[in-house]
């Protein structure tokens, strides 16, 4: 369940943009237009902390319940999961990632791999703006066709090598999916798709409120987003491991 959420971070907090697509445009002015629609590069440089409420329903598990994800510039973030009345805690305090074991109610260090996801989550909201100071890079390759409509395509690819595929709707510049490798049932790698929509604009940042997630083609996980905060000076206590 945590990867499903690594994804939907991607839709929710990168970028967007509304501008009309010329015929031949870079890599460059995508992000620049992205960034624009987003909010602009003054938003992204004001955002000091960001909060977000909602819920979520494990479609093929039958299972539903609430989520919070927290996110500190420039490298904090956690997540709370409530479901069957147990509460999962996530969390990367900037050096350590770290959970709440539900079970035993242990707190521990994540797994490498896991870590490592968790630490890529985490990067500054900033890092679109400056990709070559945070190790990002962006490939713009050849539109692809959905529904009757030719999507731009970005590969991004973080400093550890991960990738992942946006496609950006060619009239609004929002995202509208991502797709990436991901850990699935039983450890098995899958393919995820991630469709972002019902975005809004909260206090000046455009955001998607509902996320659906699919699995190798298979409905996994939807999220609604009803809550969304900035700048309400979030401690660095809370995503700190206790001892």
């Amino acid at each position: 369940m945590k990867r499903i959420f690594t994804l939907c971070l991607l839709g929710i907090f990168l970028f967007s943009l509304t501008a009309s697509p010329g015929l031949c445009q870079t890599t460059k002015e995508i992000l620049a237009k992205m960034i624009e629609a987003q909010g602009g590069k003054k938003v992204f440089e004001n955002t000091k902390d960001i909060t977000m409420s909602g819920t979520f329903d494990l479609v093929q598990q039958g299972l539903s319940g609430s989520v919070t994800v927290y996110k500190k510039e420039p490298d904090k973030r956690r997540m709370d999961f409530e479901v069957m009345g147990m509460v999962v805690t996530q969390a990367y305090d900037g050096k350590t990632a770290w959970q709440i074991n539900p079970q035993t109610g242990s707190i521990e260090e994540m797994p490498e791999q896991q870590a490592a996801e968790m630490k890529r989550d985490a990067m500054p909201l900033v890092s679109i703006l400056y990709p070559e100071k945070y190790g990002l890079s962006f490939i713009l390759k050849e539109k692809e066709k959905i529904e009757d409509k030719d999507y731009f395509v970005l590969e991004m690819t973080f400093p550890d090598g991960f990738k992942a595929t946006l496609y950006i709707d060619p009239e609004t510049y929002l995202i509208y999916k991502t797709k990436a490798k991901a850990m699935g049932q039983m450890g098995v790698e899958v393919e995820s798709e991630q469709f972002a929509s019902d975005y809004k604009k909260v206090i000046g940042m455009m955001m998607a409120h509902s996320i659906t997630v699919f699995n190798d083609g298979e409905e996994y996980l939807s999220v609604t987003i009803t809550e969304v905060s900035f700048n309400t000076g979030l401690e660095d206590s809370l995503f700190k491991m206790s001892e």
